[in-house]
């Protein structure tokens, strides 16, 4: 797989590292960023405080999104790409360890591209990333790099 970049958007440092590990495992060799809290990601996503000198044209390919950080929770973090032009059109998958209806709800109304429960068990959750990763960064058309009006 080429180097489109993956936004690892968790605050949990196991299931930052079993992603990571998960990724390597399914020769998923592109980079990733890791951002552990909602605040982070957004900054990273704008370039904006410890992300200023980074180029904002360059989004990544997915955002692998838990909704349950600290700071900005997940589904503010997607309720503000939404709102604006430049990461309207990002695709955006929930993955996280909720189960709550209105989530995957809520998640869905501020248009998710997906919604995905981290499975407990560490083959299934491999399974899991080799499918988000041949999907998002090999079979899917990414929807163009520029601003939507």
């Amino acid at each position: 797989m080429d180097q489109r970049t993956i936004l690892l958007v968790d605050d949990n440092p196991d299931d930052q590292a079993l992603a990571l590990r998960a990724l390597r495992q399914n020769n998923i060799l592109n980079g990733v960023v890791v951002a552990s809290d909602g605040a982070e990601a957004l900054d990273y996503l704008f370039a904006a405080g410890a992300y200023a000198e980074r180029d904002p044209a360059a989004l990544p390919e997915v955002v692998l999104l838990d909704l349950k950080l600290p700071k900005i929770d997940g589904l503010e973090v997607l309720r503000r790409l939404r709102a604006d032009g430049r990461t309207a059109l990002l695709p955006v998958v929930i993955l996280t360890s909720s189960n709550e209806e209105q989530d995957v709800i809520t998640g869905y109304k501020l248009a998710a591209n997906s919604y995905i429960r981290k499975p407990v068990d560490f083959t299934q959750f491999c399974e899991a990333v080799r499918q988000l990763g041949m999907y998002w960064l090999v079979l899917n058309q990414a929807p163009p790099r520029r601003p939507v009006a």
